[in-house]
């Protein structure tokens, strides 16, 4: 007897139930998206809507799934760049740090080693001249109690620095230990920096990935152009704020030690300020676009408590001297401190558009990058590409449905016919899958999808001709159906298993669209085996218990 429990038909159905519903906003792509782009900047805004907004809003009803396939780069065009991170940045910056130390750590030897002056020296090494050889034993032993144990797995029992003497010149150099940890910090700071500057701007599903030891790679779906991407992440937005010492027109100008940087409003005007700022961007915990009394573009800030309590003091201390805003290497404004500034919280003003105030804004709340990059690839992907790509894909999957619809139904008839519906709910199974958990598809996707139809109904060929083999044995119609699928499963779930591990091992080792092509092999994978052995199976079992054929044919 072909019998299957009403409780499992009732499941069966309602996973395909299930699996349609949530399929279904992909077939209405463009009206969910902006309903969903909508909503997004209506909670953004806190709740506050403008009238093209709620009219977007409206376009899908809330209580519908909402939840749709995300189109990767090159389905819906966007941005593509590979960028190196110039970590020797970093090595100077370190050293640069650490001369202010190996500075007072030698000025309690002034009587062994004389005067001490730093001189010029390759990124990852200090060098300082002594003016007294007979000294250099004692400035290394000195130096060295500077060294700090590297806190990594890799350099582990290693100290941070060399420090060696030759002559006159004492030389503190980064240890390769060293430079390997600074190196994977580095590179993933700038990745996570780069990830939240892209999500700030909402863009979709970017793909922001570590490459080699010092590359990045950045594809950013629905973004206009490589340009406006190297925009938005490319800006280093190294926030700072300095006492001001002095001011020249002279670019050539002496500034004994101190910085000298131009202004970014005043043509051909230098400012002079100490290098050790009083505060940095990393004391940021916030960053708006707001306007200045005079109603022009700024950008408001918060600090943290210890940047609040930082900057409150200084200024407290220092009413009536001017106070330099740095901004990537340029002095944005050096206004005059009127009155002790409490609170932690303050108003960046320039010559800002409203455009540039609020992508500072972005940037100042990401953070800044702790090295420069250079960008060894940038490419633009048009959204006719991606339409022209998703084209091709609908085409080969259309094309490809029809010829298994017509494959299976010349081979088995009618069960042909209740396999092919199986096969649409499979289809609907991933698209529903791939909604739910916010895969990003993309064109390998695409042939992941189409490959698993053909696997779908291989298990459906195997179950049919197993049924034949019973039928041929002389069993009954019921027998024979029930046997051809009990026979069948073993032969399906091993041939599948094998394709889903190879699917997995190409998730994990794999980058970029290889992932997209296994993790829709792999949803695939599951969906057709769960239609050919259940879905098919029931259906097949539906159609049994209403007709009671006498004789069947496959």
């Amino acid at each position: 007897m072909f019998y299957i429990p009403l409780w499992k038909r009732v499941l069966i159905w309602g996973i395909c139930a299930l699996a349609i519903l949530y399929a279904s906003p992909n077939f209405f792509y463009s009206r969910v998206e902006s309903r969903n782009d909508a909503v997004a900047a209506i909670e953004k805004a806190g709740g506050t809507a403008t009238p093209e907004q709620q009219a977007a809003a409206g376009l899908w009803p809330d209580w519908l799934p909402s939840s749709i396939v995300n189109l990767g780069l090159d389905l819906r065009g966007g941005a593509h760049l590979l960028a190196e991170v110039q970590v020797e940045d970093v090595y100077v910056a370190r050293m640069d740090a650490m001369w202010p130390d190996v500075r007072d750590a030698l000025r309690g030897l002034r009587d062994e080693v004389g005067s001490i002056r730093r001189q010029p020296a390759p990124p990852g090494v200090l060098r300082v001249a002594l003016s007294r050889a007979e000294g250099m034993p004692a400035a290394v032993e000195a130096v060295r109690k500077l060294a700090q144990p590297i806190i990594s797995f890799s350099g582990m029992g290693q100290t941070d620095i060399e420090v060696a003497g030759d002559g006159e010149v004492l030389t503190v150099q980064l240890t390769d230990a060293q430079r390997a940890a600074l190196d994977s910090h580095t590179v993933q700071q700038s990745l996570e920096i780069i990830r939240r500057r892209v999500d700030e701007v909402g863009t979709r599903e970017p793909t922001i990935q570590r490459q080699g030891e010092d590359r990045i790679l950045i594809q950013v779906p629905g973004i206009g152009s490589a340009a406006e991407l190297k925009s938005l992440i490319g800006t280093t937005a190294k926030l700072t704020f300095h006492p001001v010492l002095g001011r020249t027109a002279d670019a050539g100008a002496d500034a004994g030690g101190n910085l000298l940087l131009p202004s970014a409003d005043e043509q051909g005007i230098f400012y002079i300020i100490e290098r050790a700022p009083v505060v940095s961007g990393e004391d940021l915990v916030d960053a708006q676009p707001s306007f200045d009394q005079n109603n022009r573009p700024a950008v408001s800030f918060r600090f943290d408590p210890a940047g609040a309590r930082a900057f409150g003091d200084y200024t407290a201390e220092n009413i009536g001297k001017p106070f330099a805003i740095v901004l990537d290497e340029e002095v944005i404004s050096a206004p005059v401190i009127q009155a002790h500034i409490a609170g932690g919280s303050g108003i960046i003003t320039g010559n800002f558009s409203v455009e540039e105030s609020t992508e500072l804004a972005v940037l100042l709340r990401a953070g800044a990058l702790p090295a420069e990059m250079t960008f060894l690839e940038e490419r633009t992907v048009g959204p006719e590409l991606g339409q022209d790509s998703i084209d091709a894909g609908r085409t080969a999957s259309i094309v490809g449905m029809i010829a298994v619809v017509f494959f299976m139904i010349a081979s088995y008839g009618w069960f042909g016919v209740m396999a092919n519906v199986a096969l649409a709910i499979n289809v609907m199974g991933i698209l529903a899958i791939l909604s739910l958990i916010g895969a990003t598809l993309t064109l390998p996707g695409i042939a992941g999808i189409v490959l698993t139809m053909g696997m779908a109904v291989d298990a459906n060929v195997l179950i049919y001709e197993r049924i034949r083999e019973e039928l041929r044995q002389g069993k009954q119609p019921g027998r024979a159906i029930e046997l051809g699928f009990e026979k069948a499963l073993s032969a399906i779930v091993d041939a599948n298993v094998t394709t889903f591990l190879v699917a997995v091992i190409m998730f994990a080792v794999g980058s970029g669209t290889v992932r997209g092509f296994a993790v829709t092999l792999a949803i695939g994978i599951m969906t057709s085996v769960f239609t050919a052995v259940y879905v098919t199976r029931v259906i097949v079992a539906t159609w049994f218990a209403w007709r009671r054929p006498r004789t069947i044919t496959v």
